[in-house]
């Protein structure tokens, strides 16, 4: 691929999406954009550019979601659910007990496995959340991910990955090669297209965010336009997960790390409290 060509999409991509390709990445191009290439009946990347260059929108978004279609797996680290459930879902139980609702966003969603991670734990919360309207919004910017999502369709190597087994069996059942999630659990969860570089006011308020293994594939600027952004649809007494190799130090003023909690951020504002730690078993333990 021509320097300039390279130039071209990498700056389109961080324009659309804020995902950030550098020349050592070049493959990653060749490798996700070849295939959408030849769907379109062209013979090589040099003429998909071509296109791109005076390309209408549809096609602009689909090498927009060939680049940031990203992997996702059922309750991935576990340690974040674990935490979920021991420790910040009793805290927004406290400090919403008044009002009996909050809402959990899952940033950059892909196939909503995350999405449908939180919802597990809280259908096994049934009795204790009686009365309580919990939402839970899966966000994403590619709708091939979003109605995956939605269908809550998934293969074997699929829900072998991270999902215990006794949800398998409790929440899935087999259709032909697939394994489909009830449509209770689905029935909790609500999927958007949405883009983390827009203004989010839209989507409303958020008490808990996961926006994990998102801000890695952002330079800096973007990083913080994306942390100032989430930090006004999160309340003072909200959090913020975000990935394992991810941080707001150095980054945003809007967010601090929860004490003893790797992972979880709490707003710098006034009233942010970090969330006590309950003595329940780990969630992960299986």
């Amino acid at each position: 691929m021509r320097p300039e060509d390279f130039d071209f999409i990498a700056k389109l991509l961080k324009d659309r999406s804020g995902l950030v390709i550098t020349r050592d990445k070049a493959y990653l191009l060749e490798s996700r954009l070849t295939p959408v290439a030849r769907k379109r009946g062209l013979k090589s990347l040099d003429d998909l550019v071509g296109s791109l260059r005076t390309a209408g929108e549809d096609l602009l978004r689909e090498v927009t979601e060939a680049m940031t279609t990203n992997e996702s797996f059922f309750f991935r680290d576990i340690k974040p659910f674990d935490q979920f459930k021991d420790l910040v879902l009793p805290a927004m139980l406290a400090a919403r007990a008044a009002k009996k609702t909050f809402r959990i966003w899952s940033a950059a969603c892909s196939s909503g496995q995350e999405a449908y991670s939180l919802a597990m734990i809280l259908k096994e919360e049934t009795a204790r959340l009686s009365g309580w309207k919990i939402e839970i919004v899966g966000t994403d910017i590619s709708t091939e991910m979003l109605e995956k999502a939605k269908a809550g369709m998934y293969s074997q190597f699929e829900v072998q990955r991270g999902l215990p087994i006794q949800f398998l069996v409790k929440y899935f059942k087999k259709n032909a090669e697939m394994w489909q999630i009830d449509p209770a659990i689905r029935a909790m969860v609500q999927f958007r297209e949405y883009n983390l570089l827009h203004d989010l006011k839209t989507l409303g308020q958020f008490d808990v965010v996961f926006c994990r293994n998102v801000l890695i594939y952002f330079d800096q600027p973007t990083k913080s336009r994306v942390l100032e952004n989430i930090s006004r649809v999160v309340p003072d007494d909200g959090f913020l997960y975000l990935g394992g190799a991810e941080t707001v130090l150095g980054i945003s003023d809007k967010f601090k790390p929860v004490p003893e909690q790797r992972g979880i951020y709490a707003t710098t504002r006034a009233g942010a409290a970090a969330p006590a730690a309950a003595a329940a078993p780990a969630f992960g333990a299986r």
